[in-house]
């Protein structure tokens, strides 16, 4: 029977006390490519721990989470270290599902250079492509991985030419698999080396140098020739493609070390072939990763400025020596220890028990307050998964958690309490799948605010906003999954049980033509009463004028005092209504006549007065309904551009213009009622098979159709 206990660590967390000594590697790829499996393959091959743990089981050392073990995927970065040729590599294994894009980038943040997995079964999908660009978005160093490769529909080389294909010429395999068998009953028999030549035996319980198999040589020679030509074109050695070319025999640990130059320097891209679950090529890749990625010493800083934003400039080293400079790249709540705060030290070294200034700008708009503040840091811990070991200091390059930093929220800087700095965060997904929150109980009620609040500040990915217009709590999320995973953690972490419900689009009134109306309040039933009369004009504006209020009396029939009240009235039943409930926008607003008592009128009795005034004109008039139109503008694979054109008309969009983006790329600006496009996050992935994305901004109100008037009005002001 199979041990479910999950995998055991081994003796002390891998150290590191100069930046030469680490590596930060994330790994990225699609869901369901062997991330995670393959990251406890190199934990166990490494001696980090004394077995592997399997996602069917819920026993990963990254995917600890109850929702992760639930769903048997990746929701979180986390971060695995590993030992490899006396270096620290630090693993940032990363969600794969694009709800989850808020994490990924938080580990390209934190990493040096990429490990991009590729299943060898599902090969390359349009999800595949998308993530390669986040990668060269910001220009980090990849490596290929391409895994599963002893499943029996497994297609290494096939695999190898969509990478290239897709992500280009510099694509080049290191490695070549060998196989044994046909059909279900083939297996992986070993690999080799396409440039040292050498060929590692997998047959046996143990890995064993051997002679490669004679009929070998005839499928490899071509790609060893293409490997070399393009290490070669890479190489800082000009002399190089003169030697190969004349037939010179090139040195293989020359060439290796031009080629893991060229791999830290971004240019080029060896695929290395993976099979974690047997361990194939697993310890080929722990001795390419401390060799064939750069050091945090040899990748510039993130942008740095003072608290002033004046650019610090060149002054900063990734140097342990150096000024302190650190950020939040994730930050988490437990229930035992408190807030939790995953971090990456840029410059300096960071010790516990210490003051440090921390400073958070540029995230006001989704709710994270602009924050300067001096915050003593608790006990620093070497993250595995779940777990963490206490050190005593982290120096520049490394990662670590940091706990109970109180204030700090994800992308705030740390640094030195006497030389405050800031880099400015990353750039975060917007979230644009919008869901209603209630209370499930009246006893949740005080509490659900608070903890939406506090699962925002974790997650920088969610937006929470109440609407002033519908008073719905509205939680924005990046989709279905991450929405999930959102009320689990409320459930869990917040004891806060939640409902969801449609969220209501803000629509307004208009008057549809012009029309006049009669306020009378007239209340004289002895003692002091109310007494006030006008009569008004009403004509539509255009889209975005709000209200114009105009003053015609003549002869003092209402008096001067009085004509500031009747426009009070006015604006009052406009933001109430009159005819649905929502919002009377764009009219002007004539008052031309009326009358007073020298006695009973009063400000309350115009007040009155000006708001029947405006119910009296909307009885004898047509009221328009508007709906909130947005500017959407859709980046997507050229071959689902029509799919998407399409969808957008039926939903009552207008297509206003189609641009070029590069890359197989289209860029459609379109103009789409609101009301059509709440679930558009979720519409567009199915659409476009996950390589679609959008944003989305408030353009203007415009008429509501007739025949959807009644529908959308009835429904909404009854909710």
């Amino acid at each position: 029977m199979a041990d479910k206990s999950g995998p055991a660590t081994a003796g002390r967390a891998p150290r590191a006390d100069h930046p030469a000594k680490i590596r930060n590697v994330v790994l990225v790829g699609p869901s369901g490519a062997g991330k995670t499996t393959l990251v406890e393959a190199l934990l166990h091959a490494s001696g980090a721990t004394t077995r592997m743990g399997r996602v069917e089981e819920g026993t990963t050392v990254s995917d600890h989470d109850d929702v992760e073990i639930r769903q048997k995927r990746s929701v979180n970065l986390t971060v695995a270290p590993v030992s490899a040729g006396g270096v620290k590599v630090n693993l940032l294994d990363t969600p794969g599902y694009a709800d989850f894009v808020g994490d990924l980038r938080a580990g390209l943040r934190a990493a040096d250079a990429a490990l991009f997995v590729v299943s060898a079964v599902d090969g390359v999908d349009g999800r595949t492509r998308l993530l390669w660009r986040e990668c060269a978005a910001i220009g980090i160093p990849r490596a290929v991985a391409v895994t599963r490769i002893d499943h029996h529909r497994a297609d290494f080389d096939g695999v190898v030419e969509q990478c290239r294909a897709a992500f280009g010429d510099g694509v080049q395999p290191a490695y070549l698999p060998v196989f044994t068998g046909e059909g279900d009953n083939r297996t992986v028999a070993g690999l080799l080396g396409l440039i040292s030549r050498r060929y590692h035996d997998y047959t046996g319980p143990e890995r064993v140098e051997a002679a490669p198999p004679e009929d070998v040589w005839e499928r490899a020679a071509p790609l060893r020739d293409a490997l070399i030509e393009g290490v070669i074109q890479e190489s800082e050695d000009e002399t190089l493609m003169d030697r190969y070319m004349e037939g010179a025999d090139l040195d293989p640990a020359m060439l290796i070390a031009d080629l893991e130059a060229a791999v830290a320097r971004g240019g080029f891209h060896p695929v290395l072939a993976v099979s974690a679950t047997r361990g194939v090529g697993v310890p080929e890749l722990l001795e390419e990763l401390p060799r064939a990625t750069p050091s945090p010493a040899e990748r510039p800083l993130p942008d740095v400025t003072t608290v002033n934003d004046r650019p610090v400039g060149r002054e900063l080293t990734c140097d342990p020596d150096g000024p302190l400079l650190a950020e939040v790249v994730k930050t988490v709540s437990d229930p035992y220890v408190g807030r939790v705060s995953l971090v990456r030290v840029f410059s300096g070294t960071l010790r516990p028990d210490t003051v440090v200034h921390v400073c958070g700008h540029g995230l006001a708009e989704r709710g994270h307050a602009d924050h300067d503040v001096d915050e003593r840091v608790g006990a620093l811990l070497a993250p595995l998964g779940k777990h963490g070991e206490p050190v005593g200091e982290v120096v520049a390059g490394d990662v670590c958690a940091v706990a109970k930093l109180t204030r700090a929220e994800t992308g705030d800087t740390l640094s030195d309490k006497d030389r405050p700095l800031r880099m400015p965060p990353w750039t975060f997904p917007d979230p644009l799948l919008p869901v209603a929150l209630r209370a499930a109980t009246r006893s949740d009620e005080d509490k659900l605010a608070q903890a939406v609040a506090r699962l925002a500040a974790e997650d920088v990915t969610l937006r929470v906003e109440v609407n002033p217009e519908t008073h719905q709590l509205v939680l924005w999320c990046m989709g279905e999954a991450h929405l999930d995973v959102a009320l689990h953690r409320l459930a869990a972490r917040h004891g806060v049980e939640v409902a969801t419900e449609e969220v209501r689009v803000p629509l307004r009134e208009t008057f549809a033509a012009p029309a006049e109306g009669m306020g009378r309040n007239v209340k004289q039933s002895g003692g002091h009463g109310e007494y006030g009369i006008c009569r008004i004009q009403v004509e539509p504006l255009p889209s975005g004028s709000g209200l114009e209020f105009v003053d015609r009396i003549v002869g003092g029939v209402v008096p001067r005092q009085f004509i500031p009240s009747v426009e009070k009235g006015v604006r009052a039943q406009m933001e109430s209504g009159v005819r649905t409930g929502h919002p009377l926008v764009d009219i002007r607003v004539t008052l031309y006549d009326g009358k007073a008592h020298s006695v009973d009128s009063s400000d309350m009795a115009f007040q009155k007065a000006g708001r029947l005034a405006l119910k009296d004109a909307a009885d004898h008039c047509r009221i328009a309904m508007l709906e909130p139109v947005d500017e959407v503008g859709v980046l997507v694979d050229e071959e689902y551009m029509g799919a998407v054109m399409s969808d957008l008309s039926a939903r009552r969009g207008r297509v206003v213009a189609t641009e070029m983006a590069g890359d197989g790329r289209t860029l459609i600006r379109a103009e789409v009622p609101q009301l059509e496009i709440t679930r558009y996050a979720v519409d567009l992935r199915s659409l476009a098979h996950g390589t679609g994305t959008f944003s989305r901004s408030y353009l203007r109100h415009e008429p509501l159709p007739a025949h959807l008037a009644e529908r959308y009005g009835a429904a909404l002001s009854e909710a």
